[in-house]
């Protein structure tokens, strides 16, 4: 195994989320999830297994005048029963309850009771808006360049029956599904597109993750692409790319503003040809013009005039 490979594996086995980068570092930030304590419905079932226990275990001794080994038994049997039929369903919680193995209906939030030994509740649905991150690593785009790409994904439940019984682990499914479904979309787009076309990419992955858990009663709120990482050695040569296309088209604004110059000098130059005043009264102006950045004085003959006069002042 390379050197490379097991930077990889360590870096799962440390619960590392998301893709690597290229230099074997995870590119997500590990966080530590805070899980809702039950510790209030661990002990409301207690305080029933106690209290049907207390209950059984008095009523025995009234009837027998005695609690023996029997009455134990029967009073802890009863505790079980009712305590596995009294439950605590919090609030962001729905509770799928099955009936001889079928599915029977959807209870919670709060106490929900259940009839002892044919009914049993299987899990309960988090209805709240969850976050996952995911990511592609080394996924090739449309032009065959490997890139790392991560993202959140925000969803919820908003069909407990479905997410129960249409999929085993909806959780997981999720995860996988965001995964398949990036490497899909990095797949049909080149790296340039990748890299500017972000939003369109989150709306793509939205929409296609949205089709594939729809059916099992998932909602999907947003998708972020939070990285893309690419080589750097292709970093360097699409910035080389990027300096020489804004060089050219440097060039190209220079040649065509070059090309509307010469048109408009060769139209003045027409008209100066077809008036010799005008053509003297730009050269003074010239003139004049040279003076007032030098702050001297111009001094014309006479015979700079006589273009005013006679043939030239008819024209």
């Amino acid at each position: 195994m390379g050197k490379k490979a097991r930077k990889q594996k360590e870096s799962r086995q440390k619960g590392a989320c998301g893709p690597l980068r290229f230099d074997g570092t995870p590119s997500m930030p590990q966080i530590e999830r805070r899980r809702t304590t039950r510790n209030g419905a661990t002990v409301f079932s207690i305080a029933v297994f106690a209290l049907a226990f207390a209950i059984v275990a008095s009523a025995w001794a009234l009837v027998a005048g005695r609690i023996g080994l029997a009455a134990l038994l029967v009073a802890c049997f009863v505790g079980l029963l009712a305590s596995n039929s009294i439950h605590i369903v919090l609030e962001w919680e729905k509770a799928v309850v099955m009936r001889f193995g079928r599915f029977n209906r959807v209870a919670g939030p709060g106490i929900v009771f259940t009839i002892p030994i044919v009914e049993f509740y299987t899990v309960r649905i988090d209805q709240r808006v969850a976050s996952v991150y995911f990511g592609a690593e080394e996924t090739l785009t449309k032009d065959l360049v490997p890139v790392n790409v991560d993202a959140v994904l925000f969803w919820m439940v908003f069909d407990p029956e479905k997410a129960a019984v249409e999929v085993e682990d909806y959780v997981t499914a999720v995860s996988w599904v965001a995964q398949t479904s990036m490497r899909e979309a990095i797949g049909r787009i080149s790296v340039a597109e990748l890299a500017t076309r972000r939003e369109q990419l989150d709306d793509e992955l939205k929409d296609r993750i949205e089709q594939k858990l729809s059916p099992w009663g998932i909602d999907i709120i947003d998708v972020e692409v939070r990285d893309i990482v690419i080589p750097k050695e292709l970093q360097k040569a699409m910035a080389a790319e990027a300096v020489a296309e804004r060089k050219r088209n440097a060039r190209i604004v220079l040649a065509e503003a070059e090309q509307d110059i010469s048109a408009m000098l060769a139209d003045a130059s027409e008209s100066y040809d077809a008036n010799d005043v005008a053509m003297r009264l730009r050269t003074m102006h010239l003139a004049c013009e040279g003076m007032e950045e030098s702050g001297g004085t111009l001094v014309l003959p006479s015979s700079f005039a006589d273009g005013f006069v006679g043939d030239g002042a008819k024209k």
